[in-house]
């Protein structure tokens, strides 16, 4: 725990598309929606730049919008995820199981946000 009995807590970003957006929408902007059979990972990525890079590359061709999301987790839960280099030295991100995505979510701290539309 950080000073004062604050948690402490890190920022992350996702890119997403439409239809994860929406299921998003549907916790009440508290909760990842677990994954397909097709998507074993979850990729929260730890910068904006590399998370808006996403949204309008892959997103914004594949669904026609494409949405940058941010939301805070308990550092201390995700110290159990090393950071992964997807490419070059900013392109970070953190790779968690589909099966821990509900223990994940538990430690969201506050709601999930859209800070970026792309269309």
């Amino acid at each position: 725990m950080a000073q004062g009995g604050q948690v402490s807590v890190t920022e992350l970003w996702r890119p997403t598309g439409p239809q994860e957006l929406e299921l998003v929408r549907q916790s009440g902007w508290r909760a990842w929606p677990p994954r397909l059979p097709e998507q074993p990972i979850f990729y929260p990525v730890l910068n904006e730049d590399y998370a808006i890079r996403i949204a309008r590359e892959w997103n914004v061709p594949h669904d026609g919008v494409g949405y940058v999301t941010r939301f805070r987790v308990e550092s201390a839960f995700l110290e159990r995820y090393p950071v992964q280099q997807a490419g070059g030295r900013t392109i970070l991100e953190l790779w968690v199981p589909a099966e821990e995505l509900v223990e994940f979510n538990a430690h969201l701290v506050g709601l999930i946000e859209v800070v970026h539309e792309f269309r």
